[in-house]
C-alpha cells in the first residue's frame, strides 16, 4: 500500500479529515485506478460536507469496486449524501440497490423508511421501519422514528407513545427522541408532560428549528 494512502487512512481513523484529505490528494496513483484510494476520498469529503465531490468519488466505488463490502458501504453513504440534501428519489435508488444486493440490515430499512415518508409514502415507510425492528427489536432508531410518525399521522397514539418511551429509555439525552416523545405527548394532549421532554430536546439540540416549532407550538396551546 502507497504510504501516503496508509497515512491518510491512519489520520482519517483519528478523525483528522483535512489532514488526511491533503494526504489522499498527494497519492500518485489515479483515483479511479485505486478504488481503495476514492472510497477513502469520498469518506473524507462527507465528514467534511463537501458532499460534489464525495459524490464524484463513491459513484466510482459503486461501479468499479470488486469488494462488494466497500461497494455497500459507498451506497450507504450515498443514500446519507442524498437524504440529507433531500433528493429522496435517488437515495431511495441506491438503497433499493442494497437491498437487491442481498445486504438486509436494520440500519438500511431505517434510512429507506425516512426517505419514503419524506416522499408521503407513510404506508410503506411504517412497513420497513417495522422490517428494521424484525431485524433488531431493540432498534432505537426505529421505535423512534416508527413513534414519530405514528403520532404526526395520527394513527396509533398509545402504540406510538410505548415505541417513543422504549426509544428515550435506550438513550435518554437524545434530542431527537426526546422531542419524538414530547411530540406524541402534545398529540395526546397530555401538555405539561410534553413541554417538559421538548424544553429538554431543545437545550440538548442547541436550538434546532423542528424542535423549537415543536415548542413553540405546544406553548401557545398552554
Amino acid at each position: 500500500m502507497d504510504k501516503g494512502l496508509k497515512e491518510g487512512i491512519r489520520l482519517f481513523h483519528s478523525n483528522r479529515y483535512e489532514l488526511a484529505l491533503r494526504e489522499f490528494l498527494n497519492v500518485k496513483d489515479s483515483p479511479a485506478e485505486n478504488l481503495e484510494l476514492s472510497y477513502y476520498l469520498g469518506l473524507c469529503y462527507t465528514k467534511l460536507k463537501q458532499f460534489d465531490d464525495a459524490l464524484l468519488y463513491l459513484e466510482q466505488v459503486v461501479t468499479s469496486h470488486s469488494n462488494l463490502f466497500r461497494v455497500y458501504q459507498s451506497r450507504m453513504i450515498l443514500a446519507y449524501i442524498y437524504t440529507i440534501t433531500e433528493r429522496f428519489k435517488l437515495a431511495q435508488f441506491e438503497l433499493n440497490k442494497i437491498l437487491e444486493a442481498g445486504f438486509e440490515s436494520p440500519q438500511v430499512y431505517c434510512a429507506y423508511g425516512y426517505v419514503l415518508y419524506n416522499q408521503n409514502n407513510v404506508e410503506k415507510s411504517v412497513e420497513y421501519l417495522k422490517k428494521a425492528l424484525e431485524l433488531d427489536p431493540d432498534n432505537a432508531t426505529a421505535q423512534n422514528s416508527l413513534g414519530y410518525i405514528l403520532a404526526e399521522e395520527e394513527m396509533d397514539l398509545q402504540e406510538a407513545l410505548n415505541y417513543c418511551k422504549n426509544a428515550v429509555r435506550q438513550k435518554m439525552d437524545h434530542p431527537a427522541y426526546l422531542d419524538s416523545l414530547g411530540w406524541v405527548y402534545y398529540r395526546l394532549k397530555r401538555y405539561d408532560e410534553s413541554l417538559t421532554y421538548l424544553k429538554k430536546a431543545f437545550s440538548l439540540s442547541g436550538g434546532n428549528k423542528t424542535i423549537s416549532s415543536h415548542l413553540r407550538e405546544v406553548m401557545q396551546k398552554v
